[in-house]
């Protein structure tokens, strides 16, 4: 049994007869015929009744027909699926993410994804910027969402999506929270809630270079890998973080997050997509070219937090 014999089944079924039945397929009679004898032997049972007038289901027949209906269903969904992959335009994406992404970024991003796409099915893995990287080389990932820049680039594109500054977390019980907005050089003298440098090394790195860029090294006094973790350390007094600007929409209780009034003009930090150079996967293409417009509008939006 084939795709093939079960259309002219079905065909013949709603038409009831041999030769309407073959002017739907486009065919001749006899091959027709001789088709769902074929197929009614490898069944082991008579499919319809045949008369001078035309075709009748059997029982066998009437208990086949909803099936067959079901399975060309499926077959016809099966080559959609693959020619919408095929165009980009549906498929499964596999998408690693930092947490800081799901901020604000991917609740604009992920409904007007679905909204354009309807047909692309996102599965989310939260990871570490260094571990979506493994990942888009292990092939377990498809695309990520990093934090950007990061320290060793080669063997990935990397597309900007939005542009963030450092802000200094403190406890509202530290008198520096009072000052509203800070000099990072203000704070070289208190503890640091850092980054570990084997886990997350590239904001690691980018936290001790906006430390350095202000004319000191902190002192760590623990280190953290979660921007949740590190304000709740925070909040309990153990020191002061730096985390990205947009990590203000999602503070704790007794954290407070101060604007840094010497942040350089030219060092900037934020979220890019990344993928494997030299791709040609057109999923991961299409929702580049997605989140990039995405991106694009968001930042000429005139109420976005800057």
């Amino acid at each position: 049994m084939n795709l093939r014999q079960l259309r002219q089944f079905v065909a013949l079924a709603e038409t009831g007869n041999f030769h309407r039945a073959a002017e739907a397929l486009h065919m001749a009679q006899p091959p027709l015929s001789v088709s769902i004898r074929k197929l009614e032997e490898e069944l082991g049972a008579p499919l319809f009744e045949r008369s001078s007038t035309g075709a009748l289901l059997t029982p066998e027949g009437q208990a086949m027909l909803s099936d067959a209906r079901l399975a060309l269903f499926h077959a016809e969904q099966c080559r959609q699926a693959v020619a919408d992959a095929r165009q980009g335009q549906g498929g499964l994406l596999r998408l690693g993410i930092i947490g800081s992404a799901t901020y604000a970024l991917l609740p604009g991003l992920i409904p007007s994804l679905r909204e354009a796409f309807p047909k692309i099915e996102l599965e989310l893995t939260e990871a570490t910027s260094s571990e979506i990287l493994e990942g888009l080389v292990s092939r377990r990932f498809d695309a990520g969402l990093v934090r950007y820049p990061v320290l060793e680039p080669g063997g990935f594109e990397l597309l900007p999506l939005d542009r963030d500054d450092f802000v200094l977390a403190v406890s509202e019980r530290s008198p520096l929270a009072a000052l509203g907005s800070i000099a990072l050089s203000q704070a070289a003298g208190e503890p640091f809630i850092m980054y570990p440098q084997d886990k997350v090394p590239s904001l690691c790195a980018l936290a001790l270079m906006r430390c350095q860029l202000s004319g000191f090294r902190p002192r760590v006094a623990q280190e953290a890998m979660q921007v949740q973790t590190i304000m709740s350390l925070v909040a309990s007094g153990l020191g002061v973080g730096l985390v990205a600007g947009v990590s203000r929409q999602v503070l704790p209780p007794g954290v407070t997050c101060l604007e840094l009034t010497d942040n350089p003009p030219d060092f900037r930090i934020g979220i890019a997509l990344a993928r494997l150079a030299g791709g040609s996967n057109r999923l991961v293409e299409r929702f580049a070219a997605h989140a990039l417009h995405h991106a694009q509008h968001a930042a000429r939006a005139p109420d976005r937090a800057d």
